[in-house]
């Protein structure tokens, strides 16, 4: 199938300026830290040469100015919540265990005593956190309640005689378990824990909680344990935490959200536990978009890699007796071409997603709010799966080559895949998303009455009616128009992905509305269609933000090569839900083999620009310099 034309040749460095967008400066300052000597890989570090190395670099971080970016002026910071980010997300490019420890420092101990405190904490704390004075955790997940947080067992409850919180581990399920920080540096912990004041609970709080002393010895009533090797991240001290009794005071509670008077009186800002407890982990969200997006550079420097290698590894004999460059294989453009399409469309939602992070005013109403939580949470679960299935394919392209360490890609596999579990387990995340989504159904499941009963079920069948009319007439709009044509008219691909969510969406809402007695079965029974919705939700989302960075592209060459990898993200993503369209009657069985038919030309026209696209992520040579890109 013919495509629409593209560029004979684009200078990467104009589609690296696409890229790097509203934080370009940013970008190139963090490019030329990470440039130098000291921030290389790991190599065959042992563990503790590997923390002490990382800890290392950690120092030469603080003594930039990045590491203040995200906190406030008032106390040496710039408020640049984005810039925050951003630089985060650019150490993904190198020693992910480098960002895993720079994240747990200034995003979540940090964000979590300058976001979830007050005056007092900030006047104590923010400087010796952002100098790296105070080193310190952020210890949240227990080892039986990982992503239940609202109902872990660490409890703070409050003595009025003594005037301080005594902190308690009431059962081995409540130890705190994979705290960054822990088993060697930290000496402060962010713990959330239940509070507990007068005899009754308030639910989840936070408290700053010493569990080391000057000496590097724990703290008394505090058992440090070192969770010890792992599978990856090896540079990043993980230890579990547990209390007997510990007692902090008063003034250790972060009381943004809620606050506990000398005599024990309990006093909030949200009268609802619930709202309170949502609310407090919404402004959190720093640490899971930081993930997302360092995930995606993860990503791309495994496509870097792959596509470096594929372009000078040979195979196999042509009929005119050369061997063959296996990237001019189709199958070898299959596996990394649709994946390098897909780098691109979420690098672009991401640019957005941190831009609204970073715009987004305090007083904010609760839905602006809540939306950007969703999209957090939505976007995070998409790139950590879309690392971790990239980087993989990225290893199979490079045959043994790429199983060995030198050749870096193991690494990278085996520091991202923590990525899909950590800062929110992607499969909740999604369930979050379409939570969120569900939220303008609420009327319905208000009521369920006999008569609102009714009357939703026959608001449904005129809805199926309309729907499925509106469905055939989508597809007789496009039927006689030439596949050609159709597969690359941006406005066909956009209302094809819009038209899907809002068909799950509807589908969804109307198989929960039966719950009656039974919700938590109807749930059950109907997850699988809860996450469908998430995800679903999400691919519009990234297809929108490719659009919309196509569209403000001012170069006529970057734009033109840009166009025709958004159209492979679009394509391939239809391709690999072929069976819902073809089964919901969106595209016809011919269309549908058009699709694939037009991935396969588009690998085939992109081919020429692989090398050019993965240039433009502009990776610091030391973190490509892999032997097998010397042979």
């Amino acid at each position: 199938m013919d495509v629409p034309a593209v560029p004979e040749k684009v200078d990467p460095e104009l589609l690296t300026a696409v890229l790097d967008g509203r934080w370009s400066e940013l970008k190139r300052g963090v490019r030329a830290q990470m440039a130098t000597e000291e921030f290389l890989d790991a190599g065959a570090l042992g563990v503790e040469e590997h923390r002490a190395q990382v800890l290392d670099q950690l120092r030469k971080l603080a003594a930039t100015d990045r590491p203040a970016l995200g906190f406030d002026p008032a106390y040496g910071g710039a408020g640049d919540v984005g810039g925050s980010v951003m630089s985060f997300e650019m150490l993904g490019l190198g020693d992910l265990s480098l960002m895993v420890k720079a994240g747990v420092q200034w995003g979540l101990f940090g964000g979590a005593v300058q976001l979830l405190g007050t005056e007092r904490h900030h006047e104590k704390y923010l400087r010796r956190i952002m100098d790296l004075d105070l080193l310190g955790c952020f210890a949240m997940t227990e080892h039986g309640h990982g992503s239940d947080v609202q109902h872990l067992h660490t409890t703070a409850t409050y003595d009025a005689v003594s005037g301080e919180f005594v902190v308690d581990s009431p059962d081995p399920g409540a130890t705190k378990e994979y705290i960054g920080n822990a088993a060697r540096d930290g000496r402060v912990a962010v713990v959330f824990a239940q509070l507990v004041t007068g005899g009754e609970e308030r639910g989840v709080h936070a408290f700053l909680v010493p569990i080391r002393d000057e000496s590097g010895a724990a703290a008394p009533g505090v058992t440090i344990e070192d969770c010890g090797p792992k599978a990856g991240l090896n540079g990043v001290d993980n230890g579990r935490l547990s209390f007997d009794h510990v007692r902090v005071p008063r003034e250790a509670l972060l009381n943004r959200f809620g606050d506990v008077a000398a005599d024990g009186r309990y006093s909030s800002p949200i009268e609802s536990d619930g709202r309170r407890f949502f609310t407090m982990l919404g402004t959190l969200i720093r640490g899971r978009v930081s993930v997302g997006g360092s995930a995606g550079n993860a990503t791309k420097r495994a496509l870097a890699l792959a596509i470096r290698y594929g372009e000078r590894r040979r195979q196999f004999q042509s009929p005119d007796g050369d061997e063959v460059v296996i990237l001019d294989y189709l199958g070898h453009q299959r596996k990394l071409l649709p994946a390098l399409a897909k780098t691109y469309a979420l690098h672009f939602a991401q640019e957005e997603l941190v831009a609204k992070l970073n715009d987004i005013a305090a007083d904010a109403p609760e839905e602006e709010q809540r939306e950007l939580e969703s999209r957090a949470a939505g976007l995070k679960a998409a790139q950590t799966w879309h690392a971790t299935s990239t980087i993989q394919a990225a290893r199979e392209a490079c045959g043994g080559a790429g199983y060995l360490s030198e050749n870096l890609l193991p690494g990278l596999k085996a520091d991202t895949d923590v990525f899909t579990t950590f800062e929110g387990d992607n499969t909740v995340l999604l369930q979050l998303v379409a939570k969120s989504l569900l939220t303008r159904y609420k009327e319905h499941f208000q009521d369920l009455s006999p008569l609102a009963t009714a009357r939703f079920v026959a608001e449904q069948l005129v809805d199926t009616v309309l729907e499925r009319t509106a469905a055939r007439q989508f597809v007789e709009r496009f039927t006689d128009s030439d596949d050609a044509v159709v597969l690359f008219d941006r406005e066909w691909q956009l209302q094809l992905f819009e038209d899907r969510e809002g068909h799950v969406l509807d589908g969804v809402a109307n198989r929960l509305r039966k719950a009656g007695k039974d919700p938590f079965g109807v749930f059950n029974s109907a997850q699988d269609h809860v996450l469908l919705v998430g995800r679903v939700h999400v691919e519009r989302l990234v297809l929108e933000a490719f659009v919309r960075a196509v569209e403000a592209c001012t170069d006529p060459e970057a734009k033109a090569l840009l166009e025709r990898v958004c159209d492979l993200y679009a394509l391939s993503a239809i391709e690999a839900d072929r069976a819902w369209f073809l089964e919901h009657g969106r595209i016809t069985a011919s269309r549908s083999k058009a699709v694939t038919a037009a991935v396969n030309s588009l690998c085939g026209a992109l081919r020429p620009h692989a090398r050019t696209l993965v240039d433009a992520f502009a990776i610091p040579k030391q973190f490509l310099a892999a032997p097998m890109l010397d042979s």
